[in-house]
């Protein structure tokens, strides 16, 4: 079958010397793996390279046999040019840093129009500004709408977070985050991506990022921590 779609690079893993396994997550499709023979073979070899760095947005024409293995380009092209995600240290940090939360969220197969859209404009936004510090926490959060375990938050005066239950409780459980830890998660739910970027300090960013991957892991089947992670933490310290 012949695609014709948007996607978004999640990873690329060079394969034996000359070629390369991308997954990305795809308008039409959602997680697909392409197999790009030849990538690092021909002059044009930095410029293929350029399709691929995490969180770009293609234009893809492909070939899907939809037989469990690696499908095949037959055109790709940038969709949407970055003028600053790859080339800004934060920015490229943050952008790998997602990538490998995308890549342990969804998985092959399930397609997923919503999250595909909120991801390109936020994307963009990113692309677009320079007061970042908490976009990847917002980014995470938000992205729990469109996975299926976003916080109830019918409840938020209660002084607990229950992350199994993902609700506000009045006492403190075995799954619950502290009192002070719950207050940080309020404000954070309550923030949008022009809200003020000093809302938080370092070590409360590190709280929170830690409570998103823990809340992840607890709705996830398989969830990892990223590798990125570290990086993530040195970058924004």
């Amino acid at each position: 079958m012949q695609i014709k779609t948007k996607a978004i690079v999640i990873s690329a893993l060079k394969y034996q010397e000359k070629s390369l396994i991308v997954k990305c997550f795809t308008l039409s499709h959602g997680l697909k793996t392409y197999f790009v023979r030849d990538a690092f073979s021909s002059r044009k070899t930095s410029q293929k390279m350029a399709y691929f760095q995490p969180m770009s947005i293609l234009e893809i024409e492909a070939t899907h046999k939809n037989k469990g293995t690696m499908e095949h380009f037959k055109e790709i092209k940038i969709a949407d040019p970055f003028q600053s995600i790859h080339s800004d240290i934060y920015k490229s940090t943050i952008a790998l840093f997602l990538s490998e939360i995308l890549h342990h969220s969804i998985h092959e197969e399930e397609r997923n129009e919503s999250l595909f859209t909120f991801l390109e404009t936020a994307l963009h936004w990113l692309d677009h500004h320079d007061e970042i510090a908490n976009f990847h926490l917002i980014l995470m959060l938000e992205m729990t709408k469109y996975l299926g375990f976003y916080p109830d938050t019918s409840d938020v005066d209660m002084p607990f977070f229950e992350m199994n239950e993902g609700v506000f409780t009045p006492f403190h459980a075995i799954g619950s985050l502290s009192e002070h830890e719950s207050n940080l998660f309020k404000k954070l739910i309550a923030l949008k991506f022009d809200n003020d970027q000093k809302v938080f300090h370092v070590i409360e960013r590190q709280i929170l990022l830690k409570i998103l991957i823990d809340y992840y892991a607890y709705h996830l089947d398989g969830f990892k921590r990223p590798k990125s992670l570290q990086v993530l933490k040195e970058v924004f310290a």
